[in-house]
Parts: C-alpha cells; structure tokens; sequence
C-alpha cells in the first residue's frame, strides 16, 4: 500500500519550503495544498488544534507539525531513500540540530522586524540580522555546506531564508552580500539543486506578498 503524503502549506513561508525541499531530495510524492492564512481551512485547524499553522504534514492520515520536527520525521521515516539529511555520527547530529535551533530562534523574528519596522527599531535590527548571519558564516567556514561536502539539515533549515532576503534588502535599505559573502556564495550553490529551485519562490514575489500584508496590518 502506497503512502499518502499531504502537505498543508502556504508558498511565501520558508518552514513550508524546508519541507518542500526535504521531501524532494527524498523523491517523496505528496498533494499540496496551498493554505490563506487569512481564512484557515477546517483541516488545517483540526491537524494542528495546538499552533493552528502551517506546515503540517499528514502522512497515512496522522498530522506531523513544526518544520524542523516535520523534516526530522522524513528523513527518519524515508530513511532508506538517499540522502540522509542528519549525519549519523552523534556528535555531528547534535551540532546539526544546534544550527537548526539556532536559526529558528534567531533568524525569523530578525528578519521580519526588518521588513515590519521603521527607523531605531529597524536599524538595530539590521545590525542583529547580520551579526546573525555572520555566527553562521563561521559555522558554513570554508565547507560547501552545513554538514560539510553534503547538503543537509542545517542547509535545508536556512535556505529558504534567501528568498526572503530581497525582501529584508529593499525594507531595510542595504546588502547582505557586502557583509556575507561567504553566505551567498553558499546560497548560490544550494539554489543549483533541483530540489532547492523548484521549492523555493522569486523573490520578487515575496516581496510583493510582503507589501500586502504590510497594507492588511497597517505596517506602512
């Protein structure tokens, strides 16, 4: 009997895209369905009674919630399809998993209050969103990826962030590459991954979702 993969999404949200992505490089078939945060749909709301978010993998009818627990999950399950996306070695897991925490805790809140805020608030948050970037840019050091010659979880926890990172730009008024170069590089080498450039949105678009959320909230 075939799995039955569902994923409840919304196309602009870089934690929808890690599971995009995570599912891609396992070859996962699964049915998308695009979700209006706006008006959350019964199912969303009866998958995830807890957070009422997306993404929200349903597999064999069960909801699996939170990006980083959702892509844990697939590599665990779908274990036996290449690649794996956690190292085995123990050591190596725990530092991945340190990376990833790391960017949930830090990277979002950051960037959002760049594209959200104006003036003190958005220039303090300039700086952090860098100072940020840069702790990661020591943790890539001269490695192709997170996890060293192979793309894995910490890449797919960071990378849908660069779609984002017109946005944060063109709000924010400055250059991410000028400060980080080591980063975009690496980004650059992520996006020539098929699995990568099919799950991620023009940024362009992004940017123009955000004008319009900014407009619905009053953040002009």
């Amino acid at each position: 009997m075939a799995d039955e993969v569902v994923l409840l999404d919304t196309w602009f949200s870089m934690f929808g895209m890690r599971v995009r992505i995570a599912l891609a490089e396992k070859g996962i078939k699964y049915e998308y369905k695009e979700e209006d945060l706006l008006n959350k749909s019964p199912l969303l709301l009866q998958m995830n009674p807890i957070y009422k978010c997306i993404p929200v993998l349903i597999h064999n009818g069960k909801p699996i919630c939170e990006s980083l627990i959702i892509v844990k999950y697939i590599d665990e399950v779908w274990k036996d399809k290449a690649p794996l996306l956690l190292p085995f070695d123990p050591y190596q897991r725990a530092q991945a998993r340190f990376w990833a925490d790391f960017i949930d805790q830090k990277v979002y809140d950051v960037g959002r209050t760049i594209w959200t805020s104006k003036g003190d608030e958005q220039e303090a948050a300039k700086k952090d969103f860098i100072e940020i970037l840069k702790k990661l840019e020591e943790a890539l050091g001269n490695n192709a990826y997170f996890g060293g010659d192979a793309f894995g979880f910490v890449d797919v926890a960071l990378i849908p962030f660069y779609s984002w990172f017109y946005t944060y730009e063109t709000f924010g008024n400055f250059k991410i590459e000028r400060e980080c170069p080591k980063l975009i590089a690496w980004a650059k080498r992520c996006i020539k991954r098929e699995s990568v450039s099919k799950s991620l949105p023009d940024e362009k678009k992004v940017y123009e979702s955000a004008l319009v959320y900014k407009k619905i909230f009053g953040l002009d």
